[in-house]
């Protein structure tokens, strides 16, 4: 029987198999609020068959975007927009869908990548980002500002009020983004952060706000719903955050009731050196499965059946997350049961898709469509 397509359980949240849509960018918001780009996308994700669906990073206030064109959750008029996409999903499809809550930090107020990707001037209509410290994410960029104890509050007030929305909006679960060089990684590496307060220098005093973040988002977040977190195992930079760290760090996170961790990399620094290839980022997952303790979610060029399926099965994450292969291939997770003679959910409408030789891919039900 496949690994890959057994239940899980996260709180009051039961995942029909251990396939994660990652939260993707879609830059396609205006001022904050979904469109009907993210009905289309988004609905299109939800009848893939996979156990959870996670939406993009969603800033927390309008200051936290990467871009102009970024997805927000601050007040009522982005919650208000949400609500109709939400509501075409949940019609449709049974997929447990999570939000991922973020603040981009230094690294906002930037164009789209088809757009190039650079720091958008003040100048040019962009915004002042903010940061533990006054450095820059490049040379030759203006320096942010540098966060003072009222604008942490801010930012940690900022992601409290997000997570009562996503709770209005009955979201099923909450990723906080501190990963791939946004605030909260900015916090924790020192790299970025060079504060001389009690937010600073130590790793205990690193680690302190992005806990402090999770600690008011799990208070505010229904206590049967699961909170998760997305982490950089490592920045690829001599000097910066590691693996050892993130491993502290995940500690830290599951005795204070992490639903899971999922463990990327990289993004704090454009001097980072990457060796890329098919589940490059896995040996991170592992290690911090077997060092903390906590679920554990595995992510980066995850793209074969065969490969996820060994992830789960040999132990080294408890769940798979798909990205890029999600967006190539929508339908990957009925490819993948097909492969691993498991069966998928899928809506009745598409039933009579079953190819002749998998008349059981979809259930019992569906196998007797005439």
């Amino acid at each position: 029987m496949s690994k890959l397509f057994t239940p899980f359980t996260l709180r009051g949240v039961v995942l029909p198999n251990r396939i994660v849509i990652s939260p993707m960018c879609q830059y396609s918001a205006a001022d904050g609020e979904a469109t009907a780009w993210h009905l289309i996308h988004l609905g299109n994700l939800a009848l893939s068959g996979a156990g959870m669906l996670c939406i993009e990073a969603t800033a927390v206030e309008p200051e936290g975007r990467i871009t102009p064109a970024c997805l927000g959750l601050w007040d009522d008029r982005t919650e208000a927009a949400l609500r109709p996409v939400l509501a075409a999903v949940r019609k449709y499809s049974k997929i447990a869908v999570a939000m991922q809550l973020a603040h981009a930090g230094r690294k906002a107020s930037s164009h789209v990548p088809w757009q190039g990707g650079q720091l958008i001037p003040r100048s040019q209509g962009g915004w002042l980002p903010v940061a533990p410290s006054a450095l820059p994410y490049k040379d030759g960029e203006p320096a942010p500002l540098a966060l003072d104890s009222a604008g942490l509050a801010r930012v940690r007030k900022a992601f409290v009020d997000a997570a009562m929305r996503a709770a209005r909006l009955e979201m099923d679960a909450i990723e906080i983004h501190s990963a791939h060089g946004y605030l909260l990684h900015q916090f924790l590496s020192p790299l970025a952060n060079q504060r001389g307060d009690e937010y600073g220098g130590s790793l205990e005093n690193r680690l302190r706000f992005p806990l402090e973040v999770f600690d008011a988002v799990r208070a505010a977040f229904p206590a049967a719903k699961p909170v998760g977190v997305k982490v950089s195992a490592t920045d690829w930079v001599a000097g910066g955050w590691d693996l050892e760290q993130t491993i502290v760090l995940c500690k830290r996170l599951y005795e204070r009731g992490a639903d899971w961790v999922a463990v990327s990399s990289g993004g704090l620094s454009p001097l980072q050196k990457i060796a890329i290839g098919p589940g490059y980022q896995l040996p991170f997952a592992q290690a911090v499965k077997q060092a903390a303790g906590v679920n554990t979610m595995a992510v980066g060029l995850i793209t074969e059946a065969q490969q996820a399926e060994e992830v789960i099965a040999v132990g080294k994450a408890h769940l798979v997350a798909l990205a890029r292969a999600m967006l190539y291939d929508p339908r990957w997770p009925w490819h993948a049961a097909a492969q691993l003679n498991a069966t998928v959910e899928a809506p009745p409408q598409y039933w009579r898709s079953q190819p002749q030789g998998l008349r059981n891919l979809f259930g019992e039900v569906a196998s007797g469509v005439r």
